[in-house]
């Protein structure tokens, strides 16, 4: 497990770190740590775990581990830095090449599937939270996710906003759904990052952020579905805006 800044464990990574099947071990293992990046779970400036602890979690040997994070640092994703204090450090959105490397990395991506695959998941996850309820642990986690998102500067808003809707999905109960809405979100950061932060919109998803985790915690199951959906909608209608 890796450790957070005040030493005790930091189980961010949880959602998307598992164990790859055999056969595409290198391939799933560079999905899975791309999403990490791109998800915002370690940010820019920060180090990655140690070798040995995500050679660990990802279930392959060092050696394809270090082909992996090759592969991130020829694209610009990662530096490897040595000494006491090395190890491998994820690189600022800047220093990653800036917009037009962004708009580049969004070109096949196909803007309507991915917000309609992400609408579902995420109206679905709510849903189950509301329904099946949360134990006592799980209900501070999505309580203090939340919080985050409330108190987070601008910089590191879509971020904290990532880790609060990626908690949600992994209370739900299904590590599929956690799975595919990993992968879809990385996609939908992949699109936010070309568009800018908009204070008048964050204060309105805040409130959405409210209503919903309200909702879940109520065992509301219609009213967290329907204010996950309101909010999906508020997104997609922004990121239509900007670049369809």
């Amino acid at each position: 497990m890796s450790v957070g800044a005040d030493g005790g464990p930091d189980d961010r990574l949880t959602p998307v770190l598992r164990p790859v099947r055999a056969g595409n071990g290198f391939e799933e293992a560079l999905e899975q740590i791309l999403q990490v990046v791109r998800l915002g779970l370690v940010p820019g400036g920060e180090r990655l775990p140690a070798e040995r602890e995500l050679a660990e979690r990802l279930g392959i040997s060092r050696v394809t581990l270090r082909e992996v994070l090759k592969v991130l640092q020829d694209q610009g994703l990662v530096e490897s830095r040595r000494g006491r204090y090395g190890g491998t450090f994820v690189l600022s959105r800047a220093d990653a090449g800036g917009e037009d490397e962004l708009r580049r990395r969004i070109n096949a991506v196909d803007i309507e599937d991915v917000l309609r695959f992400r609408e579902v998941l995420e109206v679905g996850a709510a849903g189950l939270c509301a329904t099946h309820g949360l134990s006592a642990e799980q209900a501070d986690r999505l309580r203090q996710a939340l919080a985050a998102t409330q108190d987070a500067p601008l910089s590191e808003y879509r971020r904290l906003d990532t880790l609060l809707h990626l908690t949600l999905a992994e209370l739900c109960g299904s590590p599929t759904l956690t799975a595919q809405y990993a992968a879809a979100r990385a996609s939908v950061n992949g699109l936010l990052d070309c568009i800018p932060l908009l204070v008048r919109n964050l204060e309105h998803s805040q409130r959405q952020h409210t209503a919903l985790v309200e909702a879940v915690l109520d065992g509301d199951a219609d009213g967290a579905r329907e204010m996950m959906r309101e909010h999906c909608a508020g997104t997609a209608a922004l990121l239509r805006g900007f670049l369809a």
